[in-house]
């Protein structure tokens, strides 16, 4: 005999920085097993230290964390998780998340301009990421930017579910906020088997938005990936009503509600407001037409798949 050989064994094991701890807990409670112990702190000047609390040599280690304010906080303290992950030996390192941050920043529109989704794919690259796992990418050519497996979630299959119970869809008129969101609206006119309608946005405040398509007597959908000022959202639905919409709803993934975007929703003629809670919204974010669903059981399911070299791909097929 020349060598030892051993029984493979395959540890999973979650890890959740500090920006969004409930939802670590809540999708540990969808796997069966808690977030792992870990110190995080921050010295006098902001620096950032890490250290997991129990062995992960072997590991296949999955590190959450959402981008969400004060962001560049957060994402510096996913990278050091990373980087502490691979220098205490973790077999494989996912990085989770359910906020990609940066991803507006995917093209230049002009000259001596950043991609700074890009940037962000190459740091968690640099810090010893092998996987990256997100939902909603604000487009999907970032999964290009990352050197290796991108797991890329989708949350129609959660939006649209709850949308079909409370709806008759027959009345029902999905509707894309600009240009960039018709491939994506197109998905849910699959799915719900509604017409199509587009927002041509103008960039000139003093110049309507105008609408392309049947809108007039009924409820529309407007599909985004993302609330941010709400501002897009809020004239959009203008427009809309303007051509006779009976009802406007709005789904998004990310509820990042900065700025004023709380007081424009709620002074707003919308209906509704729905989103996933990829991102922590506190109460005082918080409004009577806000529908929060949660995400946490989409990514578990996502992180078992990769767990057990299944199929990501599988939780979406004839779903989307």
């Amino acid at each position: 005999m020349t060598g030892i050989t051993v029984k493979a064994r395959k540890k999973l094991m979650l890890f959740s920085g500090r920006a969004y701890p409930e939802l670590g807990n809540e999708i540990g409670e969808c796997l069966g097993i808690a977030p792992t112990p870990t110190r995080v702190s921050d010295f006098a000047n902001g620096e950032i230290f890490v250290r997991f609390l129990e062995s992960i040599r072997g590991c296949d280690a999955f590190v959450l964390q959402s981008h969400t304010a004060p962001i560049n906080q957060w994402i510096m303290e996913q990278l050091i998780m990373v980087d502490a992950l691979k220098r205490a030996s973790a077999k494989r390192i996912t990085v989770v998340t359910p906020f990609f941050g940066y991803a507006r920043q995917d093209k230049k529109s002009h000259g001596r301009e950043p991609i700074s989704a890009r940037l962000m794919a190459d740091l968690f690259a640099a810090a010893g990421a092998d996987r990256l796992m997100a939902v909603d990418l604000h487009t999907a050519q970032i999964q290009g930017f990352f050197d290796g497996p991108v797991d890329h979630l989708f949350a129609l299959p959660i939006l649209a579910s709850y949308v079909e119970g409370r709806l008759d869809v027959s009345q029902v008129t999905v509707v894309a906020p600009d240009a960039g969101r018709v491939r994506v609206c197109e998905r849910w006119t699959d799915r719900l088997g509604s017409p199509l309608a587009i927002i041509h946005k103008r960039r000139d405040p003093d110049v309507p938005h105008q609408v392309a398509g049947d809108v007039a007597g009924r409820t529309c959908i407007v599909v985004d990936d993302m609330i941010d000022t709400g501002s897009t959202i809020t004239k959009a639905a203008e427009a809309l009503f303007a051509q006779g919409a009976a009802r406007v709803i709005v789904t998004a993934t990310h509820g990042v509600f900065s700025g004023d975007a709380v007081d424009q929703l709620k002074n707003s003629r919308i209906s509704e407001v729905i989103v996933t809670s990829t991102l922590p919204i506190p109460p005082e974010k918080r409004f009577d037409k806000l529908t929060v669903l949660s995400i946490a059981p989409l990514i578990a399911r996502a992180i078992q798949e990769v767990f057990s070299d299944g199929s990501v791909t599988s939780l979406f097929e004839g779903r989307t």
